[in-house]
Parts: structure tokens; sequence; C-alpha cells
């Protein structure tokens, strides 16, 4: 017995010496720093100042956790802080305060130990229960043997060697042994610590109780076995030392051979396996424990190693795998979804399961899954109602990244109460009342978020259902589904259910006035056509004539609504389609700009001959004098572009122009932070409850095609984009969506003080329909989209005349005349004119001005094709008109 106690005696010191030489404790701290700073004045000082700054240090710490305990680096440098300063109280409670969030670490559970075991060495009991915290967290061996030696040095009942203490003691080692007797790299040392305890109980027997001796020796002997038949590093040591252990109690054996002579064959085969299992896992070992490789590498490493595991099909040897990746990933989602998925398919013992779980919030709270797998748990072991309850109070008090999330956590808790409710024989009896404070907790919670979605309908479904069938109560069954009708009474399958339920328990005038309130509404996709047809159905089927021909007058309008409703969108679609499918060549842009750069830098007299064309088809009375005014126009174009803007008749510009504008943006909601993948669908199911929809366009990225998250919706009226831009804020296909007012005087202010200078604009040309050419315009900044500010671009349109480009230059074009070449008229216009001259020269200016009005509506395509008029046919107002 005194040899026993010396022994472990010896270890634990050792243990305790190493350990707080490596670790440090508050004891060991202040000592070590009295004698290693010199009692002087200067070092005193310099320790004050010290102590002052960790002073400091500490008070800031402790506001910040107490601000925000969820901070994991600030507990743990408090706790750093507290132990340097040896504030033993404060550092236990910190230390609870942080175990109740986060789960400590090995070396954490040591210090906290030993720092007890230094300030109550009486509180063995109290010690004990935080190696037994300890290690439940984490798997760790050196805690493990730190829990061990403790046990044998400080518990009475082990001292004495009594019956109770030797159990208990054995029952430690086995509880370890399971924990961690297959670890391939320290579980050698929990195997050598169990030996050497019972060969130290050897000691302890009286010599001549040969029949206690020889049971004590045969417990050794199988502790060498069992441990001969596991994969461990250093097997062949323990084989060796198994040989000689043998000899020693009288067996004739080759101590220095890792020879299986003199071996029993059992023994030996299963030590050749256990060799065989070593070296196929020795490499995946080695990567594992690999220094120079990154964290993300070592985890696709343990993901192999379990891999492999898996595949020798050994429960136990991935359980233990899976343990030593979580210690090292201890925030590993992944990891921990499928360790607890691997316990649930193949384990299936409850109360491992359920620790593990605990273990899994405990590390990775964020993730909803690991909560709800934590409740299904609890129910399979069958906890009590307040230990589940207590469960999912925790998990609503976490932050999930969806609100599905929650959503699945409610609806498990709620199938938890229904089926122990519904279990006949149940021991603790459960109110009906906790379903329904549940659904309306998650009702009130969910309903802001989840509008009009098909999960917050799969709630209050569930909810109707279970008040119609477990409680019986109708009336609460109506109300779920009228308050669901009041938050998104835009849902079709809404309307459905709450029909669907009124015909299950047989009440046709209420399923009837269900219809009369639905039908008129407006639903997404065919929903308001399906309606109407479901009301037709149901009156076919259990309604009396007068009620068919009622739902018949009141349906067949709705209908016919619906229809030419459906045609007019399907018209604005396509238009809209058509300009984002068809955007403007590349190639025709690039050539319209080479030409007006040429024109640009063409001399006035080049540009005169190159602009004085006319169109084929016109009449040859007055083509001479139309092809001066435009000559003239082009000089006078020319010179204004260097003196001041160029002024054209407001009158002349929209007739001249060649496009008509498709958006105004006066009705227009702009949509931002939309998904990547969201179509016209998706945008046009998200306002149906809005209506009004004219015209979607999303914009999208000009080289790649995709998405770009922006979009504009063009409505019918203010009234439906005021309830548009009401809907800011809601989630669509998980994004939270920005919708505004497009305000296109606000963001044309540049762009119109550029339009009233045309030196900073490029010109369009226009060119007759029966030549070959294109009508320019400015490039757009996404290609193929059709943005708002197409509407408020300025539209300079120059009239051109025939091309001359490949006329050879000593041949006059048809209608050329000679501009150098004065004619009568003008000749006549260099003499002095009376006032009555004067008059009949204005009053034939103006019936000139509309001449060129009429001439450029008809060149511009204003009517069609239509057989264009001469000159000479159109009426021309009466001098009076002008007067």
């Amino acid at each position: 017995m005194e040899c026993y106690e010396g022994k472990q005696n010896l270890n634990w010191t050792t243990m305790a010496e190493a350990s707080d030489s490596e670790m440090g404790s508050p004891k060991n701290e202040a000592t070590n720093s009295a004698a290693q700073n010199p009692s002087s004045s200067d070092s005193d000082s310099d320790s004050d100042a010290g102590e002052a700054e960790e002073l400091l240090r500490l008070q800031t710490l402790e506001s910040e956790v107490s601000s925000d305990p969820s901070k994991y680096d600030a507990h743990v440098e408090y706790i750093k802080c507290l132990r340097k300063l040896g504030e033993i109280e404060k550092l236990r409670e910190a230390r609870e305060a942080m175990s109740a969030l986060h789960p400590l670490t090995p070396v954490m559970w040591q210090e906290w130990a030993r720092d007890e075991l230094t300030a109550r060495p009486e509180a063995f009991l109290e010690i004990e229960k935080l190696y037994e915290r300890g290690v439940f967290d984490y798997l760790s061996v050196p805690l493990w043997c730190d829990y061990l030696n403790f046990v044998q040095e400080y518990d009475p009942a082990v001292l004495q060697c009594s019956s109770e203490g030797i159990l208990k003691a054995r029952n430690l080692f086995e509880r370890a042994l399971t924990a961690t007797g297959l670890h391939v790299v320290e579980g050698s040392k929990i195997w050598e610590a169990y030996r050497e305890f019972e060969q130290a109980i050897l000691l302890t027997i009286d010599e001549n109780d040969n029949e206690a001796k020889e049971k004590q020796v045969q417990r050794i002997r199988n502790i060498f076995h069992r441990q001969l038949s596991v994969p461990l590093a250093g097997i062949k040591s323990t084989l060796l030392a198994f040989k000689a252990w043998e000899v020693e109690q009288g067996n004739v054996l080759d101590v220095d051979s890792s020879s299986m002579d003199g071996i029993s064959s059992h023994v030996a085969s299963a030590c050749q396996k256990a060799m065989d299992m070593y070296d196929a896992r020795a490499s995946f070992e080695e990567q594992i424990v690999r220094q120079d490789i990154s964290d993300s590498d070592r985890h696709q490493q343990f993901l192999n190693y379990l891999n492999f595991e898996q595949s020798s099909g050994d429960p136990a040897r991935v359980q233990i795998l899976y343990e030593r990746a979580i210690t090292e990933f201890p925030v590993s989602r992944d990891l921990w979804l499928d360790y607890t998925r691997y316990l649930d398919k193949t384990l299936k013992v409850a109360n491992v399961v359920r620790d593990v779980y605990s273990r899994a919030v405990k590390n990775c709270p964020w993730v909803g899954e690991l909560w709800v797998q934590y409740l299904l748990s609890l129910e399979r072991a069958h906890a009590s109602e307040k230990e589940i309850s207590t469960v999912f109070d925790k998990s609503l008090q976490c932050t999930f990244s969806r609100f599905e999330e929650y959503l699945d956590l409610f609806l498990t808790r709620v199938d938890g109460l229904r089926r122990r409710i519904s279990l006949t024989g149940q021991e603790e009896a459960l109110d009906f009342a906790l379903i329904r404070d549940t659904f309306q907790y998650a009702s009130d919670y969910l309903s802001p978020h989840l509008k009009c979605t098909d999960d917050l309908m799969r709630l209050h479904a569930y909810w109707a259902h279970l008040e119609l069938n477990l409680k019986k109560d109708l009336v609460a069954a109506r109300g779920v589904w009228e308050s669901l009708l009041k938050n998104s009474g835009s849902m079709l399958g809404a309307w459905q259910g709450y029909i669907n339920m009124e015909l299950e328990a047989g009440h046709l005038n209420e399923a009837r006035s269900i219809y009369k309130r639905c039908y008129s509404k407006r639903f997404a996709g065919t929903g308001s056509e399906e309606i109407c047809h479901s009301w037709l159905r149901f009156e076919r089927e259990f309604g009396t004539l007068e009620d068919f021909f009622h739902a018949k007058r009141k349906v067949t309008p709705r209908l016919e609504e619906l229809q030419l409703f459906k045609l007019q969108e399907s018209k604005s679609t396509a238009a809209s389609t058509e300009q984002i499918e068809n955007p403007n060549k590349k190639i025709a842009r690039e050539k319209r700009k080479s030409g007006s750069g040429r024109t640009d830098e063409q001399p006035p007299a080049k540009r005169q001959k190159d602009t004085a064309q006319k169109p084929k088809k016109v009449e040859e009375k007055g083509r001479a004098d139309l092809e001066n005014e435009v000559a003239s126009n082009e000089k006078q174009e020319i010179k204004a572009k260097d003196d001041k803007p160029n002024d054209m008749n407001e009158k002349q510009m929209k007739g001249l122009s060649h496009e008509k504008n498709k958006f105004s943006d006066q009705c227009t909601a702009f949509i931002s932070n939309l998904d990547l993948e969201a179509n016209y669908e998706h945008l046009r199911d998200f306002f149906s409850d809005v209506g009004g929809v004219t015209a979607i366009r999303i914009l999208k990225d000009k080289f790649t095609g995709k998405s770009r998250g922006l979009a504009y919706v063009d409505f019918l009226d203010d009234a439906h984009l005021a309830a548009a831009v009401a809907k800011n804020k809601r989630m669509l296909r998980g994004k939270k969506l920005s919708i505004a007012r497009s305000d296109p005087k606000q963001k044309g202010k540049k762009g119109s003080a550029d339009s009233s200078n045309p030196t900073r604009q490029g010109k369009r040309a226009w060119i007759p329909n029966d030549q070959t050419g294109t009508v320019g315009e400015s490039d757009s900044k996404e290609s193929g989209q059709i943005s708002s500010s197409n509407a408020h671009r300025d539209d300079n349109v120059q009239l051109k005349g025939r091309n001359t480009f490949a006329v050879p230059r000593n041949v006059r074009p048809l209608g050329w005349i000679d501009k150098n070449k004065k004619t009568e008229e003008e000749k006549t216009d260099e003499t002095p004119k009376s006032n009555d001259e004067f008059r009949k020269m204005l009053l034939k200016g103006k019936h000139w001005q509309l001449s060129m009005e009429g001439f450029g509506k008809v060149w511009n395509g204003d009517f069609g094709n239509r057989e264009r008029q001469g000159s000479e046919n159109e009426e021309i107002p009466s001098i009076q008109q002008y007067e």
C-alpha cells in the first residue's frame, strides 16, 4: 500500500510540476515574478506601472465582456488577465460565465482545475466536477490523464484501496479507454496508466493470498491482450513490455525479440492484425499532424481519413476520429453535421447522440439544422418537457442566416407537442395551449418576413388542421385562416386551403361565401382564372341550378376582363422584349461614329457638296429650290456650330424623329439588390398583388449578358406605382429588395443641360428610306438594355441630301444646280425694295417654311407607306391665316 501511494504521489507531483511549468498558475507566476525581479526601487516602480496597466486592461476587458457576452476572444483575454493578477474569485466567475456560453478548450479546463486545487485543496468534489465537465466538451488524452491522476491522489476511497475506491478507479479507467483508447497516437498513454494502476494494486495484495494474486495477474494480462489488439503507435514496444512482464511471472519468453514465439495463438493473431491496421493508417496519421500545411488542407486530410475509417466499418473507430477532428476544428458546421448524421444512422444510442448534439449546438449555435436534430434527439431519449422547452427557448435566441430555419424550429417543436399529446398513457399531461402559443409566436415573428410565401401558408394550414382535428375547435381554425388572409390575401393557396377545410367539414355555404369573396381578386399567374373555374366546378358538384347560374353570371365578365388584360399585357411585354432582345449592332454604331467624324473634319465646301442630295421620289417641280434650301441650311448649321447653339424648331424635330420613345419613366419603379437569377416571371409574380405592370426591364452586363441585379418596372398609373414602392425591403428569392420611384427629371438634369449645347452631342443623320443607310443614334451604356435615360435624349436631326459617293467628279449628279450662279430673282433681291415688296417677301418666306415642314414630315415616314403627295397638291394657307 505504501508503495502504491508513493508511486501515485510521484506521478501526480511530476505531472503538476510539468503542467505548471508549461501553462503557469497564479501562485507560481507571482513567485516567479518575485524571484526574477530584484528588490530595488527601479524594479518596484516598473512593477507598479505594469500592474496599473494590467488593471486598466482588466477594466476594459470586463466592460467589453459585459456589453457583448458572445465575444469568445474577449472572454479568453479576460480570463488570462484575471489569472495573471491572481483574482481567484473573479476568475472563477469569469470561467463560469464563459462556460455557460462557449465550450472551454482542454487546456483551459486543466488550468481551471489546477487553480482550484491550489486555492482549495479540500474541495475534491468541486474539482472532480470540473474534470467531468472538461472531458465532456472535447476529446483530450492529457485532460483524461490529469483527471485519473487527480482521483488516484485525492480521492480518499482510492487512497485507502477500499473495494469501493478501486471499483470507482477501474470504472473511470474504463470510461477513459472508451473515450480515448482507440486514439492511434495517444491512446497508449491511458492503457499504460491503467496497467500501472493494476500493478500497484497487485503489490498491495498479501503474499499468502495466492488466489487474489492470481486473479490480479490475470487482470493485468487481459489489459495487455486488449491493448495488443488495438492498432496504436508503439505497439511493438507494448509487445516487448508484455513479454518482459510474462518473464517476471515465471514464463520463458525471448524478451529481446519482437517475434510472437511463446505467445498464445489468439493473442499473436490479434497483435499481428493490429500491426497491419496501424500500418494502413500510418500515412493518414502523418498527414493530419503535419505542421507545414494550412488548416483547410488539414481539414481535408481528416475527411479523407474519415472516409477510410467508414469504409472499414468500425463505428467506434469512426467516432473516435470524428472526436479528434472536432477538437481540431470545433466550429466546422459541416463536420458537426456529418458527425451527428453518422451517429443517427449507425449508432442509434439515444443518450450518446443527445450528448453530441448538445455539444454541437454549443460550438455552432448559428446552425438551425443542429437545433432541430437536437430537439428530435431529446424526444427520442424521452427527455422531460422542461428540458425540451429549455432547449427550444435557447434555439430561438440564436441568429440564423435564413428565416426558414426559424420556421423549421417552430414546426419541430409543434410536431413533438402533437405526438406527446396524442400519445395515450402519457405520464406528463400536456395542454393544447402549448401548441397554440407556439403557433402564435411563430406567426407573430415570421409573418413580417415571410409574407405571401408558401412557408407561411404551410404554417397556418398546419395550425388550422390541429385546431380542427386535435382540439375540435372550428371557430379557432377559421380564425387562423382569416388571420392569414389578412396578411397574405393575394395568395391563391391561402384561399384554396380555407375552402378545402370547409369542404372537408361539409360546410358548403361557408365555402360558397369564400368563393364570392375571392373570385374577383387578382392572383399571380393564372390564379385569377383558376379560382373562377374552381367556383364553377364547386357549384356543378354541390350547388343547385340557381347557384350555378349565379356563379356563372359573376364569373363570366371576370374571365373576359382577365382575358383582355392578359392580351394587353402580352403586347406590352412583347414590345419591351423586342427592344431588349434586338440591341443596336455595334458595327452600325461604329459606322455612324466614323461617318459623323468625317463630316466634321471636311471643309464647308465639301460638306455642302455631300449634303446637297434629295430623295429619288421627289417631284421634279421645286427640286432645285429644295436643294438650294438644304445647302443653305447646312451652311447656317456649320456657322452656328462655332458661334452659338443650334435651335431647331420643336415641331421639325418631332417630325424628323426616327424612333418613338418606348419608356418615359413617369410611372416606373427602380429596383436594386435583385437576385442575379431572378427573371421577368419572378418580378411579375412579386408585383402580382399590386397589379398594373406594363413592362419589366432587367439591366444586364453588356459583356457577359448576365443580370446586374437592377431592374425597372413600369406601371399603369401612380396608384399602382405607390403600392409597388410600399413593398420596399420585401424579400424575393432570399434577398431584400430596394424599391424606389424612378425620377427621370432628377436623372436627366445633366443630360438636359448638355442638350442645350449641340457641340456636346453627336449628330444624327437622316437618310431617305429609298437609300442604303441606317438611322444614327447615340451608343447606350448598356448594350441591349432600355434605360430610362432614353426618354430624355435629344434628337438633333440633320436633313441630308442624296449621296454622291459613287458618282465621278466630272459628272454632275441628277438635280445638281450651280450654287454660284445667281438667278434672276436673286439679282432683283439686290435692288432697293419698297414696303409692299418687303411685305410680299415676308409672306413668301412663311409659306416656304410651311412647305418645308410638310416636306420633312413626308420624308420622315410619318405617313407610313401611303402614297406621297406632291407639294403642288397641298392646300396653301391663306394670307389671312398668317395675319
